[in-house]
């Protein structure tokens, strides 16, 4: 384009009055413009020269110019959306005589007012240059992004592989930096105890190894562990055998003593999985040299370099099959529970005969030094059933006192295995590749089940595509440390804990020895003292439990994010692989968690978070409609904004609750929303849980359409939740209190019945309920009860304690009987077709909804005798016999955990396809607060397609199929309950 102006070596900008000319008279020039002018240049050039389509010349509302001697070149335009004006530049030729320079046409301004016409941008210019600039601008940022991520998720992952395979070559080189500065200074240096204890150890249990692996190599009559005990370097090996040692000590011990069997297997199981990961990071690294064209063999050994060239040599001559055996043979053999046993009793010997312990200086100094083996091989009494009286006579490791003062305290040290991680999981393609990327993975904790593992190996990668596609989806949930509710957490816990749900740091002292002689005073004293020694084993075991949570929260506060690789149980049920840390475990957990992406709140995600905080408030708000729950957390906003400001000095209205952590992260998050001058736009991490209404029977319900079973657990839209625990507790009462009114003399139940009537409450029965389609025994509801009696003080003879708990299980189970006979139906078909299958001596076998198969590992065990060093271990193994009554009483339980497995599974990955983050606890379902209400519907209508496939018909035909056999009894009556009702109940899930 060019200006009517005369041409100069360039454009002066216009004034501000040209620049808001009338629009008319632009419009009307551009019209002119385009019916007179004929360019001296062709269109082709212009377009060349400018970054747009240039449109057909069109001539000047004046007479024509005469041509220029030479062509004229326009160059690119200005950014004429800042400038408004097209600005032509300096390589422009001489001026023509028709046109006046600038100065003259300044000079003759008011004697020739000539009509300067300045062009307006074409209305083409704006969306087709605007729109190649942004197009380009956010391409090249999309592509800028994208390497920024590569670098960081290449930085991260890096970091992983290192904390997989080298986290105990970096404990090996701590151990070598404190043995090199003790030796500079002279000095020991402050350690903490458990570390100084190791640093004490390390070098002679390090030498004593090399001893041992020098002599098995020169040995002519080798021991059944020298192949295994060269394979790591001593030491290795020696931090390796500390460490689990010391943890077995920590969480498992009783009484200091831990059975031998028990420690050996766990050394060898470690030693077995680091040579594991070495094995599978020299094959990664032989790998990418092939990849990189880089001649390898220099660096084998000669087996090594003859196996690679036999494998060339059959590669040639195409016999794929002989390659296939040869790579298999290659591939790393799990060690046999023999080969781990022996290893780890000769490792465990040589601990006992190199690690000593000294007490603090309190001894003469001109006495002998008091140095003691920190740990000693005897055989020991055992009871392991407490309900019995028999005692066996077992191998043990004692470990000497001063090993047990203060151990607790020193958890955080040690090495915790599977750490969250800080890139997202291997996706699972099999049921060994997937999840940790050297770290050994299966898709399945099968507990050494030979035919679950079989079973699971032999099924196509197509059948178990939904399966590993929700695992995929469980692990790459991002998440991170929420570090306010982390202070007050660590600030409760250093003032002594005993508060929120954390266990009393200090132990319960001993009752003092009566010295009056009388028997039954002495029996008393006896069994007081045998009471504290459990209570105090108890807190050791949760104070220990609490040091290694905090200890990984501590490590994970500063990342931005990580992530929990997700496996099965046999059953189907998703559980995250590290075992501290994660959102399946205590309100401490999952107070101190939260998602790594944050997202507005919203107005429905507001309604949500109020509702989530009265629901972890709990007390039975949780049993109201949302409405009053919304109501009961805006009548206590003085309490919240309390809570969010000052937890720990406040007035601590959060611990009150029934969940107090996670009611204080849900304080935080709704105070600065509400605080916020836009609480819709505020930003939330918090996850919002939907819990199911005691969600094992509504999967019985669901099976067997029994309308009244399928409203007491909310499958039907009611204007509030029903409650089944509190109607259980109700019947639970009235039959109480009509024993209460019977004779004592006839009827023994009726003084227990007027002991418990004030007692019986919703949280009396809520786990015997809860775990009653699960398969509760007697004893197991009689042991829940108990508790909760305890918990409540009133009853303190602890032998009317336990008729009591008798009496209040027996009545307990009697009132369920009554209430869901439909469930109990459906148990007891469940239950005689696994007695079937079991008599014939074979394990129950099904396949889940979404086609994961399933074995059930019920065997009898058989034993198998090994002689160690240290003693004979009886080592139990699967035998060929299975075990009737295991397999009758354990599959209805585990039936339907199978079918509540498969619906979390199914709502997982349809979230993930929806774009929601998802987190599950097999009843209880988690996302964001503002994806609350698309959750919801996701998870009723998964609910309804998992149900509308005819489930039991297809079991009874999967039986028939696999027991040809066998005859199994017909499916029991069901009812005419509509499924779709639960699409409409808004309590089904709340």
């Amino acid at each position: 384009m060019a200006a009517a102006s005369p041409p100069s070596t360039s454009f002066s900008p216009p004034s501000a009055a040209r620049l808001h000319a009338s629009k008319s008279s632009a419009v009307q020039s551009r019209q002119r413009s385009r019916l007179h002018y004929q360019p001296s240049i062709s269109p082709f050039k212009l377009s060349r020269s400018l970054p747009f389509p240039f449109p057909s010349p069109s001539p000047f509302p004046f007479p024509p110019l005469s041509p220029s001697p030479s062509p004229s070149r326009l160059p690119p335009p200005r950014d004429a959306v800042r400038d408004n004006y097209l600005d032509v530049l300096h390589d422009l030729p001489a001026p023509a005589a028709d046109f006046p320079s600038p100065a003259t046409e300044q000079a003759a301004g008011d004697r020739d007012p000539r009509p300067k016409i300045f062009i307006q941008d074409p209305p083409w210019i704006y969306p087709i240059f605007l729109k190649n600039v942004y197009r380009k601008a956010r391409r090249e940022a999309e592509l800028e992004l994208k390497e920024a991520d590569r670098r960081k998720y290449n930085l991260l992952r890096r970091r992983q592989i290192r904390a997989e395979t080298e986290a105990w070559e970096r404990m090996v080189e701590e151990y070598r930096e404190l043995e090199r500065e003790m030796r500079d200074r002279q000095l020991a240096p402050n350690l903490p105890r458990v570390k100084a204890l190791f640093l004490g150890w390390f070098d002679p249990l390090k030498e004593a190894i090399e001893r041992e692996q020098r002599t098995q190599r020169t040995k002519k009559n080798k021991a059944a562990y020298a192949p295994h005990i060269d394979l790591l370097s001593a030491e290795k090996m020696a931090v390796i055998l500390m460490h689990r040692m010391m943890g077995l000590v920590m969480v498992g011990h009783t009484d200091g003593c831990i059975e031998l069997v028990q420690a050996a297997v766990h050394v060898g199981m470690a030693i077995e999985q680091e040579v594991m990961i070495q094995s599978l990071l020299e094959k990664a690294k032989r790998n990418r040299k092939k990849m990189n064209l880089v001649e390898p063999e220099a660096e084998l050994g000669k087996d090594e370099v003859m196996r690679q060239r036999r494998v060339n040599g059959l590669i040639k001559r195409k016999r794929f099959n002989q390659v296939k055996r040869l790579v298999k043979e290659e591939e790393f053999k799990p060690w046999a529970r023999d080969t781990q046993a022996k290893l780890g009793t000769r490792l465990i010997e040589l601990l006992t005969e190199t690690a000593f312990v000294q007490p603090p200086v309190k001894q003469l100094v001109e006495g002998p030094p008091d140095v003691r083996p920190a740990f000693r091989h005897k055989l020991k009494m055992v009871n392991k059933d407490p309900g019995q009286k028999i005692l066996k006579r077992y191998g043990v490791i004692e470990c000497d006192p001063l090993i047990l003062e203060k151990l607790d305290v020193n958890a955080k040290h040690m090495l915790a295995p599977y750490m969250p991680m800080l890139v997202p999981p291997r996706k699972w393609k099999g049921y060994d590749k997937g999840g940790y990327f050297f770290l050994p993975s299966y898709a399945m904790r099968t507990h050494g089940s030979r035919k679950q593992q079989d079973a699971l190996k032999n099924v196509s990668e197509e059948q178990m595509h939904n399966v590993y596609k929700a695992l995929d989806t469980l692990g790459s949930t991002k998440w991170r440390i929420n570090r306010r509710v982390l202070a007050a957490v660590e600030s409760l816990w250093a003032q002594g804990g005993s508060v929120g749900g954390l266990v009393e740091r200090h132990d319960l002292p001993l009752p003092d020895k009566d010295v009056s002689g009388d028997c039954e005073e002495l029996e008393l004293w006896k069994w007081r003292v045998r009471k504290a020694k459990k209570v105090n084993r108890e807190r050791h075991a949760q104070r220990c439990d609490i040091e290694l949570k905090l200890s990984v929260a501590r490590k994970m506060k500063e990342e931005e994010g990580f992530y929990y690789p997700h496996n099965l149980d046999f059953r189907g049920r998703a559980y995250p692989m590290h075992s501290h840390l994660n959102h399946l475990s205590s309100d401490l957990c999952r107070g101190v968690l939260e998602f790594a992406e944050g997202r507005p709140l919203g107005k429905s995600g507001l309604h949500w978070l109020k509702i989530h905080l009265a629901n972890l408030y709990s007390g039975g708000v949780e049993k109201l409609s949302h409405d009053g729950r919304v109501a009961f957390v805006e009548n206590h906003l003085d309490d919240i904004f309390d809570s969010a400001e000052k937890p720990i000095n406040g007035n601590r209205w959060w611990l009150t609750a029934e969940d107090p952590f996670q009611c204080l992260a849900a304080c935080i998050n709704l105070s600065e929303a509400l605080k916020s001058s836009s609480p819709y736009t505020t930003i939330s991490h918090l996850p919002i849980h939907q819990d199911g209404s005691c969600n094992g029977l509504q999967h019985y319900a669901a099976l067997g359409r029994d309308s009244m079973e399928a409203a007491a657990v909310n499958l039907v839209a009611a204007e509030k939740p029903a409650d089944v625990y509190s109607e259980i507790a109700a019947r639970v009462h009235d039959m109480m209190k009509r024993d209460s009114n019977k004779d004592p003399a006839t009827h023994p139940n009726a003084a227990l019945a007027k002991v418990l009537l004030g007692q019986v409450d919703r949280k009396l029965v809520k786990q015997t309920v809860m775990t009653s389609v699960y398969g509760v025994t007697f004893v197991g509801a009689r042991e829940q009860i108990k508790r909760r009696l305890e918990e409540k003080g009133v009853l303190g003879d602890d032998r009317l304690l336990f008729a009591a708990a008798c009496y209040a299980a027996k009545v307990t189970l009697t009132a369920l009987e009554e209430i869901f006979e439909a469930a109990r139906g459906i148990m007891g078909w469940l239950g005689d077709c696994a007695k079937i299958i079991a008599a014939d001596n074979q394990p129950v076998r099904w396949t889940t909804p979404l086609g994961l198969p399933v074995v059930q590992p019920y065997y009898k065990n058989k034993r198998h005798l090994i002689r160690t060093t240290l003693q004979i271990l009886a080592l139990q193994r699967e035998s060929d016999l299975v075990d009737v009554r295991r397999q009758r009483t354990a599959f209805p339980p585990n039936y339907v955990h199978s079918l509540d497995g498969s619906h979390m599974m199914m709502t997982a990955v349809a979230c993930s396809e929806a774009g929601l983050r998802f987190a599950g606890v097999h009843d209880s379902f988690w996302t964001h607060a503002c994806d609350v209400d698309q959750m919801n519907w996701i998870l009723r209508e998964k609910f309804v397609e998992l149900y509308d496939k005819p489930i039991l018909e297809n079991l009874l035909e999967s039986f028939q199929t696999s027991y040809p056999a066998l005859t199994f009894p017909s499916l029991p009556d069901r009812g005419n309950f509509d499924l779709r009702e639960v699409l409409k109940s808004p309590y089904f899930f709340n």
